[in-house]
């Protein structure tokens, strides 16, 4: 940590309100809920001091009452992404000269108005737009948010810290500059505090920003800018647009001062970020910085020696809160032969007793999927299930968007481990069941380890600390965050940096100093103090 009178505050994880029947914080979502729900939004464009209307709208409704409007947003043409661009640039002179102090004072202020003031609101535009639970808006629009906030800050300052060794005779440090050029922010719609991280650990650094949230999300994202703009946020250093996104893309990375991306989203679209990357490699100052964390096909496997009840519980948090739509959510199981009887008498029971309806309704556990699309595809993987020879819908199987997108929570159970819902990416609550012969333990590791593209999370279950050791040695590349006998979701800033690494991403982890460091670009200097004279050394004799 930096010594001195700036020293910042330690950073602390936010405490979780319960939101239990007429606590204080309860009455208070409600209220918010209840005049936003009720008032129509019309999100501009924000470019530096200017919110631009194009006229150029879409309408944003919540998933669990599609018909209902919350607002409009509206898109940008080609010129308004070539003024974000002209416009962080000119910002960018200012704020990449301005004291760590004050831009740490910013965020800082930031995570404070989202602990307090804004702690309602950005809970309940969660639960309108993103259809979350207020449980799931709380750990994540508020807490997880505010302890990026925080803990960037403290990353930050450690960053800062680490110099090299000097003497007597020299002085040498390292300058950690912002990049040359501005980053584009792309941001997906499952997480608001993903939504706020990305562009802002990256302008904490002294970089400037287009951010260019999910068109799913631009309603609690319009309340992220009114957050940071109260904070202090010099106009220009974060830009929000909206628009197509291959446009968007396309007038982003064809610019010269493109100098890096941070990216949450599906696979297939950062594979074709970084090959256009690859196209205009030329054309740029600088070579770009190039972060994404993508998709996941997360795993849970149990031991034979696991508690039935706590694999069924990692199960049930794991694949179903948010509606299987977290970039960590459970979505194929590998369960031994003698606990199956177990753990499926216990699924049927637990899934059974969960609600499922408006984010309103607090008593509910299961909400909508995010949108038609989503609806759809997840309908078809389990219409098919429902025809196939090697795969049976065991639990659930329903679906009903006349009001709402909503899929009932849905358990696939196959006797083929390379059958389509173990591999592919759903993103909803749909979980694949595999039965194993409990002596192919290793032999169903490997299908672990060799099933999916991708190494987000995964999780283990077992009481016995020798198959322990086996699976976390066997799957060490099968998942960037591993957890024993516990769900694969749930990582907090500053105790599980998040990332995984082959389909899944570049694994920089977020929520870290990792991350952050890969938004500066350091400069070494070496001061001399007493320069020599001559250019002959003592070995070359008189």
């Amino acid at each position: 940590m930096l010594k001195g009178f700036f020293n910042v505050p330690k950073a602390v994880n936010e405490p979780v309100k319960s939101y239990a029947p007429n606590s204080p914080e309860r009455v208070a979502v409600q209220a918010a809920y209840a005049e936003m729900w009720n008032s129509k939004i019309d999100v501009p464009l924000y470019i530096g001091s200017e919110e631009i209307r194009t006229g150029d709208t879409k309408t944003m409704s919540a998933p669990h009452d599609h018909q209902h409007i919350v607002g409009t947003y509206h898109q940008a043409e080609k010129s308004h992404i070539e003024g974000a661009i002209a416009t962080a640039l000119k910002a960018r002179t200012q704020w990449t000269k301005m004291a760590w102090e004050q831009r740490a004072g910013i965020f800082l202020k930031a995570a404070e108005l989202i602990a307090g003031p804004y702690r309602a609101r950005i809970n309940a535009a969660t639960m309108i737009a993103q259809s979350k639970t207020i449980y799931q808006a709380e750990i994540d629009a508020s807490c997880e948010l505010i302890d990026f906030l925080r803990f960037n800050v403290e990353y930050m300052t450690q960053i800062y810290s680490e110099q090299p060794k000097s003497n007597s005779d020299m002085w040498n440090r390292v300058e950690y500059r912002a990049l040359e050029g501005f980053v584009y922010a792309i941001t997906p719609f499952n997480f608001t505090a993903i939504a706020g991280n990305l562009p802002s650990c990256v302008a904490l650094m002294g970089n400037v920003v287009v951010w260019k949230p999910a068109a799913t999300q631009v309603y609690s994202a319009n309340l992220l800018m009114q957050i940071f703009k109260e904070a202090g946020l010099p106009d220009g250093v974060i830009n929000m647009v909206m628009g197509d996104s291959a446009m968007v893309t396309e007038t982003l990375l064809a610019s010269p001062d493109f100098a890096g991306v941070h990216f949450t989203g599906s696979t297939g679209v950062f594979n074709d970020i970084w090959a256009k990357i690859g196209t205009n490699i030329s054309n740029y100052k600088t070579y770009p910085r190039i972060v994404g964390e993508t998709g996941g096909k997360d795993f849970i496997i149990a031991h034979p020696s696991a508690n039935p009840k706590q694999v069924t519980t990692g199960i049930a948090r794991g694949a179903f809160e948010y509606q299987g739509q977290k970039c960590s959510a459970a979505s194929r199981v590998y369960v031994p032969q003698s606990l199956w009887p177990a753990v499926k008498t216990q699924l049927e029971a637990d899934l059974k007793s969960m609600k499922m309806g408006s984010p309103e309704d607090m008593s509910n556990f299961i909400t909508a999927v995010i949108s038609e699309g989503s609806f759809d595809k997840l309908a078809r993987f389990i219409d098919q299930a429902k025809k196939d020879t090697d795969a049976e819908v065991i639990i659930g199987g329903n679906y009903d968007k006349s009001k709402g997108y909503f899929i009932e929570p849905t358990v696939i159970l196959t006797t083929n481990p390379k059958y389509s819902t173990m591999e592919t990416e759903l993103f909803g609550p749909v979980v694949t069941i595999y039965v194993y012969e409990d002596a192919k333990w290793a032999e169903t590791l490997e299908l672990v380890d060799t099933t999916s593209e991708y190494a987000l999370t995964g999780a283990v279950f077992s009481q016995d600390r020798y198959a322990i050791e086996e699976a976390t040695v066997k799957l060490q590349n099968a998942a960037g965050n591993f957890y024993i006998n516990d769900k694969p979701t749930g990582a907090v800033v500053g105790m599980q940096p998040f990332g995984g690494a082959r389909g899944s991403g570049t694994n920089d982890k977020a929520g870290s100093m990792q991350n952050l460091l890969r938004w500066t670009s350091a400069r070494t200097i070496k001061e001399t103090f007493v320069t020599p004279v001559d250019y002959r050394y003592p070995f070359l004799g008189e």
